[in-house]
């Protein structure tokens, strides 16, 4: 039976109390919010805390989807279900609503966080793909104050971030720009599993033209980010099937994944190519309908 190391619990009252806690405690302390990722780790031996912070209780303020005119805003604490139905952020963003649709099963849809996804750091993840593609935003709060980074920022490494000991992730941020559409593709071994690989894709259109594009990968290489070329290919470009193209080999030579027991190298390759190329169509197509509504 696998069961974690010995650790000591304590339940946060407020952000400034979790804070407060994870300064006291420094890299001893670990914040428990859905728990569907560390929990496994600490039965595994694999993440060996001394302390859990549990912040479940801030729920009430940190669990939120505000969309406004020119930005969304989404609380750390807020569950996937809550991404997954959420229409007014799917009406900005449908990539939310395709990729939380493969993302485990109500169990862990209904407890997970999209903090607790991000700040776990796995290169497999799919909200870091999501948030990388929409050119989102981590809001990192410590005693000192509040700083704002990029995706490409926040990530350091697998299973890596820019949070500190003493701060935590309190907010995603996602500018909201015209023209604008999206789209997630993955592929799995079984309903819900971990990607074999997958890609999301965002395009901004204007007259017509591609104004500004991004592609995020998962399960790619040791760090999930988005890859310039591909954005660089795409602007100022008429949307077609030869330049989706370009765009999936961009993408395939941009990643760096490896063989193991979910696909070899080559098969990812491939993936990666045909994924970008399926997710930046469909993005386009939905761009063009909302753009004729």
């Amino acid at each position: 039976m696998q069961v974690p190391a010995p650790f000591e619990y304590e339940r946060a009252t407020s952000v400034e109390h979790a804070i407060g806690l994870l300064e006291r405690l420094g890299g001893e302390a670990r914040l428990l919010a859905g728990g569907h990722s560390l929990l496994p780790m600490m039965k595994l031996r694999l993440a060996n805390p001394e302390y859990l912070i549990d912040i479940n209780d801030l729920y009430g303020v940190l669990g939120y989807v505000r969309t406004g005119a020119s930005e969304v805003r989404i609380g750390a604490l807020t569950r996937h279900r809550e991404l997954l139905e959420s229409d007014p952020l799917n009406e900005l963003f449908p990539i939310f609503r395709d990729a939380e649709r493969v993302i485990a099963d109500p169990v862990v849809r209904n407890r997970g966080t999209l903090g607790g996804s991000l700040c776990q750091a796995d290169p497999s993840e799919d909200l870091s793909a999501v948030c990388s593609a929409v050119d989102a935003s981590c809001v990192i709060r410590g005693s000192g104050g509040e700083r704002v980074v990029t995706m490409a920022e926040f990530y350091r490494g697998p299973y890596e971030t820019a949070v500190g000991e003493g701060e935590m992730l309190v907010e995603v941020r996602i500018p909201v720009r015209p023209g604008g559409s999206s789209a997630y593709e993955k592929v799995e071994r079984r309903a819900g599993d971990w990607a074999i690989l997958s890609a999301g894709a965002a395009v901004w259109l204007n007259g017509g033209l591609i104004e500004d594009a991004r592609v995020g990968l998962a399960a790619a290489g040791p760090n999930a980010t988005g890859i310039p070329a591909i954005s660089a290919e795409l602007r100022g470009q008429a949307p077609s099937d030869e330049l989706f193209e370009r765009a999936g080999d961009l993408a395939a030579r941009g990643c760096d994944p490896v063989t193991d027991m979910r696909g070899s190298r080559d098969y990812k390759l491939h993936l990666a190519k045909e994924l970008t190329r399926r997710a930046l169509r469909r993005a386009v197509e939905r761009a063009v309908r909302a753009e004729g509504r």
